[in-house]
């Protein structure tokens, strides 16, 4: 294992493997999410789950081949939905096409990594910054899992209050469950025990299936509460892997591609303003998010230099870069690096051997898919809110003494969790930052970089 300096990185084998079970188990209703989104658009849902299945072993491996860093890559759950519910249906875009706009912006992103733009940028962001973005994905992490475990339901900005006793048998026993595995997941953790996060997973859901065999827990797929137990039918898997047959490369077959409203056909598509309008989104929803996670999950690691910097940071974005431009082949919306990945960081996964074992398991859940999505979300809730809480904790960094730090800082950690997206608030971190210290007559805090972002994103808001 001198391949990855586990003793240099104070890490061992076991540790690493513990590491890439836990962010796989934590990140693995992809595989559920995807199929069910994408079936709506027409991509049968078993092909679905070998496209996504296949971009995320894809991504996963690379990170950890290329950059050698513990972090997971899968179809960004945040634009899974954009991309089926606004751009396909929204804006008449046959998926085919959407497809392409997904295949065009990984080309973009590997020229932009080999110049290298995307490093210029994660660089000129100030440390300060740095740590309020990976502070604000904390707070996003809890509210994830505080939607997971029902505490908290409909959605980010808008949230109900619903009555557990009225709703014992849907919300009421999933929080109950929830804070359960939350505490004796507290406890292993505190008490340094060994895979506490993976434990915990593995001990709520146990909790959960005792209860559906009690009948405590009950079964109802239009309430979205499904079976606990696994399962094994691999009868489907054939048919799954012929659908999937009809998804490979129809991103490139111009004759399936359609706009509604527009004159144009074939190849001439890529030319429409609203074809550029989603490829562009889509860019720059890629390259925040994507940055603004690896800056999060790698403070969090200490993976950051005394400058802020991150060692093999152009690799990392080169893998995430090739994942995004092959999933799209496959039939993958954008592949991107997942917050979850800080759920195995936290159980002390340091190095790319925590990523292999997270890619090999979503090689294997191709065919064991009705096995890892029978893992409930209130049995990983627990574990994303203590890693967000560990993450939250860095928020001490922050000279709060100093408004031009502080306010920018912020506005970024409070952004994330309310607006229900890591891009955001980077967004508005960024526009304050420059702001702020202009008007304030801090300019050597400022650079190049930072202005011009900051002048785009204003735009962005203006126009979009």
């Amino acid at each position: 294992m001198f391949h990855f300096h586990l003793a240099e990185n104070g890490t061992t084998v076991r540790t690493e493997i513990v590491a890439g079970l836990t962010t796989f188990l934590s990140m693995v209703y992809i595989l559920a999410v995807y199929p069910s989104v994408m079936s709506e658009i027409g991509i049968p849902a078993g092909g679905a789950v070998i496209a996504a299945a296949l971009a995320s072993f894809l991504g996963t491996f690379l990170m950890g081949w290329l950059a050698k860093y513990p972090f997971a890559l899968a179809p960004g759950v945040g634009i899974v939905p954009f991309f089926a519910f606004s751009v396909v249906m929204g804006m008449g875009i046959s998926w085919q096409f959407g497809m392409m706009a997904v295949f065009l912006e990984g080309i973009i992103f590997l020229i932009c990594t080999v110049v290298p733009l995307r490093e210029k940028l994660f660089n000129a962001i100030p440390l300060p910054l740095k740590t309020a973005i990976g502070v604000g994905i904390g707070f996003f992490i809890v509210f994830i899992g505080f939607q997971g475990a029902k505490l908290v339901v409909d959605g980010s900005c808008l949230t109900t209050l619903v009555s557990f006793r009225s709703a014992w048998a849907t919300n009421g026993i999933c929080a109950l469950l929830a804070l359960i595995g939350l505490f004796a997941t507290v406890v292993l953790f505190h008490k340094r025990v060994k895979g506490a996060i993976l434990i915990g997973i593995l001990f709520t859901w146990a909790l959960g299936m005792l209860c559906q065999a009690a009948g405590i827990y009950q079964v109802n797929p239009e309430a979205k509460m499904y079976s606990l137990y696994p399962s094994l039918n691999f009868s489907t898997i054939g048919g799954a892997f012929r659908e999937f047959g009809t998804l490979f490369g129809q991103c490139l077959d111009a004759d399936k591609w359609s706009l509604k409203g527009s004159h144009l056909t074939g190849w001439k598509l890529l030319l429409s303003g609203n074809f550029l309008v989603v490829m562009f989104t889509l860019l720059f929803d890629d390259l925040f998010n994507t940055l603004g996670t690896l800056t999060g999950v790698a403070s969090t690691a200490h993976m950051l230099d005394k400058d802020g910097k991150m060692p093999r940071l152009k690799q990392a974005l080169l893998a995430d870069a090739v994942a995004t431009t092959a999933g799209a082949l496959l039939g993958a919306t954008t592949t991107t690096s997942y917050v979850e990945s800080a759920t195995g960081v936290s159980e002390g996964g340091r190095t790319g051997l925590a990523s292999y074992v997270t890619a090999a398991l979503f090689l294997v859940s191709i065919l064991l898919a009705p096995v890892f999505t029978a893992i409930p979300a209130f049995a990983t809730a627990p574990a994303l809110i203590l890693v967000g809480f560990l993450m939250i904790g860095h928020i001490s960094q922050i000279d709060f003494n100093d408004l031009t730090e502080a306010f920018p800082c912020l506005l970024a950690i409070i952004v994330m969790p309310f607006a229900y997206n890591i891009a955001d608030g980077i967004c508005f971190g960024f526009i304050a930052w420059t702001g702020v210290n202009l008007v304030c007559g801090r300019r050597d805090r400022v650079n190049a970089i930072l202005i011009v972002f900051s002048l785009l994103f204003i735009l962005k808001y203006i126009l979009l």
